[in-house]
């Protein structure tokens, strides 16, 4: 016996509006400042939920990446053995965003996962059960669960909700898969940044420590961010490759994109400081 099918449920991109790189623990983890909002772009899952207990992933996803190197099957496991219900569940994935770009594709499509079939399987978790459970999957998935822009410190998961202006991006994706692991690793990163206060670091101009490593290295983000930034304050996100270029309207932004060199792809998009999985939710 299945349900029917709950359509629709997004998994939207972050940006990071900064990122600082303040410190490196012994056990190699590093301790950040940053500000993470939403856009409006999105993969979406559907999800039908059953009764054999069987957790099966639709998705052109599984052609490059494992089962058990997805997120979305392992955020789905964890939730219903930590749950230890017997129910399972169908999967659809529309994949929109960019893998490796540094938009949190991933650890987007694992909370969309995890909030959805607590919904879908009447566990109803607190949203703090489902981030402790999501932290485990990634450092990015507590601010998906959670769905507001946020301040966040320590190793990513320490989340204070903050209201940036919710600008328009013109997002451009160079053609490079940035390993975030070899970006932390590397003995040229920037890892000694101030610490600074929250009011102090929304006052200032932002910057990303792991720009000038990546752009030293990829010169398709080299390329991307020198064109970008003729138009816009421009600056990469996350561990890159995606760039992103500010912009008070959206008719300015679609005239830039509108200018794009043929060998390079981008989109625009709306910052948002409250996540559309949350409209969703609520719908649900």
């Amino acid at each position: 016996m299945t349900s029917s099918i709950s359509k629709n449920w997004p998994a939207p991109a972050k940006l990071n509006l900064f990122l600082h790189i303040t410190g490196q623990r012994d056990n190699g983890y590093h301790d950040l400042q940053t500000l993470f909002q939403f856009i409006d772009y999105c993969d979406y899952l559907d999800f039908q939920t059953n009764l054999s207990g069987k957790i099966t992933l639709h998705s052109e996803l599984s052609k490059v990446v494992a089962d058990k190197d997805n997120l979305i099957l392992q955020a789905a496991k964890s939730l219903q053995n930590h749950a230890g219900i017997t129910q399972g569940a169908d999967i659809w994935l529309e994949k929109l965003l960019p893998m490796g770009g540094g938009l949190g594709g991933g650890s987007s499509d694992a909370a969309t996962t995890l909030v959805a079939l607590n919904k879908l399987w009447n566990i109803h978790y607190h949203n703090n059960v489902l981030a402790e459970i999501g932290l485990k999957l990634g450092a990015d998935v507590p601010v998906f669960i959670h769905g507001l822009a946020s301040f966040a410190e320590g190793l990513g998961e320490q989340l204070k909700p903050v209201s940036p202006a919710e600008k328009w991006y013109l997002v451009l994706v160079p053609d490079a898969h940035v390993s975030t692991q070899a970006i932390f690793q590397s003995p040229n990163l920037t890892r000694d940044t101030p610490k600074l206060s929250l009011a102090h670091l929304m006052n200032q101009d932002w910057s990303n420590d792991c720009e000038k490593l990546v752009v030293a290295h990829y010169p398709q983000v080299a390329n991307a961010l020198s064109w970008l930034v003729e138009y816009a304050p421009s600056r990469m996100t996350g561990t890159g490759a995606c760039v992103f270029g500010e912009f008070e309207q959206e008719q300015q932004a679609l005239a830039v994109l509108a200018k794009l060199p043929s060998n390079m792809t981008g989109f625009v998009a709306k910052g948002m400081n409250r996540s559309p999985l949350l409209a969703r939710l609520t719908q649900a």
